[in-house]
């Protein structure tokens, strides 16, 4: 697997799964905003090593993608459409034989999207969240800026594009994780958050876990660590150990 179509986009994907012919659980793998100035050119690029690591470490099988207006994908961000992403992808693996339970694992923003899907689509058995912001509002405060920070980012391509920025805007800040946390009870959910993290509070951990009471629900703490845990690899070993025993 190494495309999806996402409302007619193109959008590149990596998938791994182990040798064999048994059904396995599978991981769809969900990056948080690009960051930096071009930084939509190179968002994920280290998502397909992950999932080839799952894959070879957690006996699962891993879909990596890029979002639209990412990568080598097409289209433009807006929220509404980077959900529509996360369903094509798990639309993909349920359609598999050898595929017995969908997760969701997501970076940042992507943590927070795999809480939005997850809680609408009974398909995903479970989510682990790194990172991952309690509320949107706070980060897109600034509609002006965001806008132009989106465009400098470069997940908007096309100047005409959105053709109603406040829309776009409010659509972000619509969006209710903490509710969204609620909704995946009884379903197993991961929160994990860096004590570090300089850019998410780690009360937005807390904030998440509080709304998903129950003996499935983990939080914890990754000592010293940053906002980026993509790259932490005890924020690695924490997913690949809630995978195999999820």
């Amino acid at each position: 697997m190494e495309e999806l179509t996402s409302d007619g986009l193109k959008l590149a994907a990596h998938f791994a799964r182990p040798s064999g012919n048994a059904a396995v659980n599978a991981v769809v793998l969900l990056a948080g905003f690009p960051r930096g100035t071009g930084g939509a050119e190179n968002s994920g690029s280290t998502y397909p090593q992950l999932a080839d690591q799952l894959s070879a470490d957690a006996s699962c099988a891993a879909l990596s993608f890029n979002y639209r207006g990412t990568g080598e994908s097409e289209g433009d961000f807006f929220v509404g459409g980077w959900l529509a992403d996360i369903r094509v992808a798990v639309d993909s693996l349920a359609v598999r034989a050898d595929i017995s339970s969908i997760y969701l694992a997501g970076f940042r923003l992507g943590g927070t999207l795999a809480l939005i899907a997850a809680s609408n689509d009974e398909r995903v058995r479970g989510v682990a969240t790194f990172a991952a912001p309690a509320t949107l509002r706070t980060w897109v405060k600034d509609p002006t800026w965001f806008l132009s920070y989106a465009r400098r980012v470069g997940t908007l391509r096309d100047p005409r594009f959105p053709q109603d920025p406040e829309a776009w805007v409010q659509a972000i800040a619509n969006l209710d994780p903490i509710a969204a946390a609620a909704r995946i009870s009884p379903r197993p959910l991961l929160i994990a958050h860096g004590t570090s993290d300089d850019v998410v509070p780690v009360d937005d951990a807390r904030r998440l876990a509080a709304a998903a009471p129950g003996r499935r629900t983990e939080l914890r703490y990754i000592m010293n660590g940053g906002h980026r845990l993509r790259h932490d690899p005890r924020a690695v070993a924490l997913l690949e150990g809630w995978l195999s025993r999820s």
